[in-house]
């Protein structure tokens, strides 16, 4: 058995407040409250409380103006690419979705034509638990195409920008399972998109995931962004 470690109390504190920002409840450029409320707001010490911000900080979510207190980062789209990935805004959102649309169209034309039998046996071993694995199988299928491009730069792009949309693609996917005809059409949109790239059709390949693509865009935008 491993070992069971437990959080830090600086850790949680850190989380709560992502979450918030991530939820609206925080809004970019905001002041965050003082030091003294968030210890009543969670309940904790000052220490937990400022390791978080320390924290927050280091990985660009919060920055301190000195005498005045702890403000939110805006996002920032030239940091995409750097260590200091920063909190979407809904209408970043949708940049990014377009970002996506343009990459992984072309990912999916490349793929088909240097897919592997190991990368076709991945990504049918994902199609196979898709249903059962929401956002997380949508993930690993999205980033085993990447994979079979055999373009480190492209991979890390799709890694990048997934983690980025992560909050709104995991609502997106809560959102679907409430209806079997989207999680069906899903399912046979990822399906054309495997099966294009099994048969090294570039351009089959390409259309598929645009037609995809464009149907998720358009539940995204007008179920899940517009109530954020």
């Amino acid at each position: 058995m491993g070992k069971i470690f437990t959080k830090k109390v600086s850790e949680t504190v850190e989380e709560e407040i992502e979450k918030m920002i991530e939820s609206g409840k925080f809004q970019s450029g905001e002041k965050l409250p003082s030091v003294r409320e968030l210890c009543d707001l969670f309940g904790v010490g000052r220490s937990a409380v400022r390791d978080a911000i320390t924290t927050l900080k280091g990985k660009g979510t919060v920055y301190v103006k000195q005498g005045e207190g702890t403000y939110i980062c805006e996002f920032d789209s030239t940091k995409l690419f750097t260590n200091h990935m920063l909190i979407p805004r809904c209408e970043d959102i949708k940049d990014l979705f377009q970002v996506r649309k343009i990459l992984e169209t072309g990912i999916a034309e490349m793929a088909a034509s240097n897919r592997s039998v190991q990368d076709l046996a991945r990504m049918e071993e994902i199609l196979s638990n898709l249903c059962i694995n929401g956002w997380e199988g949508d993930y690993h299928f999205h980033m085993a195409i990447a994979n079979a491009t055999g373009n480190k730069s492209l991979i890390q792009l799709v890694q990048t920008i997934s983690t980025a949309m992560k909050k709104a693609m995991i609502d997106f996917h809560r959102y679907i399972q409430e209806n079997e005809n989207i999680v069906k059409t899903m399912d046979e949109q990822h399906d054309k998109i495997y099966e294009s790239i099994k048969m090294g059709n570039p351009i089959k390949a390409n259309q598929s995931m645009i037609n995809h693509l464009h149907y998720v865009e358009e539940i995204l935008q007008n179920n899940i962004l517009q109530k954020v």
